[in-house]
């Protein structure tokens, strides 16, 4: 008589993490304050002048093209009196400028202008307090952690993974959606990381992509998920997910890239920032199906995430448990058990 071997259950991250806003703040300092966050590509100030806002770890952060020709970023923090600077999500300016006392400010961060302190030496008040910033592929990517080591360091297995990809420089935006996702953030990337619930819930993709041959693959730093679309020849896709907090894509056919940046805003609510680079500014048809495409998955996600979260709250379970194909997502959750603890 043979005895079968059965496989141990492991159980996945508590579901309080999900919904305690005393373990958010705590993900806020130890996982979004200290490692490398994506906050835009270098097509969003691709000339001297411009600028974006974006929030990283609950900050305001600044990011400018200045007349030396870097981009650089800083707290969107005046040093006068800690008064947001620059209100506007993106522009174009020769200086700016806070609404508060009138304190200018150059693009590389120095004063240009304070009011009410001539002739005085304003010290390490003479600036925006700088971020550490770092462009790869035209991603730009900041770290709050003055001390953290360089992003090729830390991610440098991604940066010879997306070495497969040389048309990344050329890429421009085309196309930028937000959603604001009543769901914790970790919920929206660990649906992101199975595809388990595809057949189910995304009937579409299920159909567009072979599911019998998907493969998903843990590494340091970041995991990505592959599949050809069916019956076509070397139509590999591949989707990433980049520790904490980001997910890139890479379709098929021309050059392409999709980004997601997940914004946390409390334990249950995160806004989603989606954007589509291409080529060219002018979209082609066969790239207005690709962008609707993955609408409709979002949209699908959108809808699940929500649902799972409203769940979350129950006490009916303390954990939920992986199946033998989630192992992205548990590979996720080992690194926020290692961040946090």
């Amino acid at each position: 008589m043979s005895i079968r071997e059965t496989q141990t259950l492991q159980t996945s991250l508590p579901y309080k993490t999900y919904v305690s806003q005393e373990i958010f703040d705590t993900e806020r300092k130890k996982i979004f304050s200290k490692n490398w966050i994506f906050v835009g590509h270098t097509s969003q100030v691709k000339n001297v002048g411009d600028f974006f806002t974006f929030e990283v770890a609950g900050e305001s952060i600044l990011v400018t093209h200045a007349n030396d020709g870097k981009i650089r970023a800083f707290y969107n923090i005046c040093p006068h009196r800690g008064t947001k600077v620059e209100q506007s999500e993106s522009g174009n300016k020769k200086i700016l400028q806070c609404i508060y006392h009138g304190w200018t400010f150059k693009l590389d961060g120095h004063v240009n202008r304070a009011p009410n302190f001539k002739n005085i030496d304003l010290g390490e008040y003479n600036c925006l307090k700088s971020i550490q910033l770092e462009i790869h592929r035209s991603m730009i990517f900041v770290n709050l952690n003055m001390e953290a080591p360089a992003f090729s360091v830390e991610y440098g297995e991604l940066v010879n993974e997306l070495s497969r990809y040389p048309f990344m420089d050329s890429l421009q935006l085309v196309k930028e959606n937000r959603r604001l996702i009543k769901a914790n953030w970790k919920a929206v990337v660990d649906n992101f990381l199975e595809c388990d619930h595809c057949p189910v819930a995304h009937p579409s993709f299920s159909k567009t992509f072979d599911l019998s041959n998907y493969s998903i693959v843990p590494c340091d730093k970041f995991s990505y998920q592959c599949s050809n679309v069916k019956n076509q020849e070397e139509s590999l896709t591949r989707f990433y997910w980049i520790w904490p907090n980001m997910m890139l894509s890479v379709y098929s056919g021309s050059g392409n890239m999709t980004t997601t940046q997940l914004i946390p805003i409390d334990a249950n609510q995160t806004l989603a920032v989606y954007r589509y680079f291409l080529m060219n500014e002018e979209i082609s048809k066969e790239e207005e199906e690709m962008i609707k495409f993955v609408d409709q998955v979002r949209e699908e996600d959108f809808d699940l995430v929500e649902l799972l979260q409203s769940g979350l709250h129950s006490n009916a379970f303390e954990n939920g448990i992986y199946s033998p194909t989630e192992n992205a997502m548990q590979h996720f959750h080992e690194m926020i058990k290692e961040a946090i603890e």
